[in-house]
């Protein structure tokens, strides 16, 4: 990261500046509280099982169910970058979540899914959960930045004391968000997340991650089963530099992905080799130092 680019991070972990450049006000949607209205198209709503399968039940209110309800834009609009220009590759998705990106090139892969599982957590009252690591192992927790501290690195660690007024509101989660992408990243998200011992038994929410500079991360939309029990999925992703979230075209004539083993992942920009599946932990930041 460039030294001026440091220290513009390093003013906004002082002084909390919302680095999206404007005002985020909150919103009457309770579930997915970016939007100003209830999303008129979901995955769900939008994206049909492949012929033999159906959609796994999960409970209500699981984040499971959250991201199959999640808002995709009418149509197949291509990809936006974080200031409005288009993504260099427009064959690579078959559709874009309505999930807006920022103004600044924060949001890429890692990012797009630690912002899905912050919010969720946000929104069901489990904020004590909100805990992703930076680069360097340190815990971000949203409930001390919301209780008003902040990050200081001192050589290389990251210390957090109190110098904001404390502020629960959703302008101040966002800009807690904006620090976890500038200084977390595919490195800490695999660090932290635990390998899926089973890949057949693959559940939404979990995530393929290939952590390094750069590294790549894709998260599990939707589940999908046959009678033979094989799994089918939805990926979605953000990229480089920071784009929409749009869910991945498939390596047939559907988007869906199906997961018969610990196998490589091909999708239409990474190759993720075995072993690349992860999964949340119940509680935050359980991960390595």
């Amino acid at each position: 990261m460039a030294s001026a680019t440091r220290n513009l991070v390093a003013a906004a972990l002082v002084h909390g500046v919302l680095l999206y450049g404007s005002a985020i006000q909150a919103s009457p949607n309770a579930t997915y509280p970016w939007l100003a209205t209830e999303p008129n198209s979901t995955v769900e709503s939008r994206v049909p099982v492949p012929t033999g399968f159906h959609r796994v039940p999960v409970p209500p209110r699981s984040f499971a169910a959250w991201l199959r309800g999640l808002p995709v834009k009418p149509g197949r609009p291509p990809v936006h970058l974080f200031d409005g220009s288009l993504k260099s590759n427009q064959e690579a998705h078959h559709l874009v979540l309505d999930v807006d990106v920022g103004r600044r090139d924060r949001q890429q892969c890692a990012d797009a899914v630690i912002r899905l599982r912050a919010e969720y957590l946000r929104v069901v009252g489990k904020e004590a959960e909100i805990c992703f690591r930076f680069t360097n192992g340190s815990p971000a927790r949203w409930t001390d930045w919301r209780d008003g501290m902040r990050p200081h690195n001192h050589g290389g660690k990251t210390e957090w004391s109190k110098t904001q007024t404390p502020d629960a509101s959703y302008a101040s989660f966002r800009r807690y968000l904006d620090i976890v992408f500038v200084y977390a990243g595919t490195h800490s998200l695999e660090r932290e997340l635990q390998r899926v011992a089973d890949p057949r038994r693959i559940e939404a929410g979990d995530v393929f991650v290939e952590g390094g500079f750069p590294g790549h991360a894709v998260l599990v939309l939707d589940v999908a089963e046959d009678e033979a029990g094989r799994r089918a999925v939805l990926l979605g992703q953000s990229f480089m530099p920071a784009q929409e979230i749009h869910m991945l075209r498939g390596p047939g004539a559907h988007p869906w992905y199906v997961i018969t083993g610990d196998h490589p992942l091909t999708t239409p920009q990474w190759d993720f080799p075995a072993g690349a599946l992860r999964r949340f932990a119940t509680q935050g930041c359980p991960g390595r130092p």
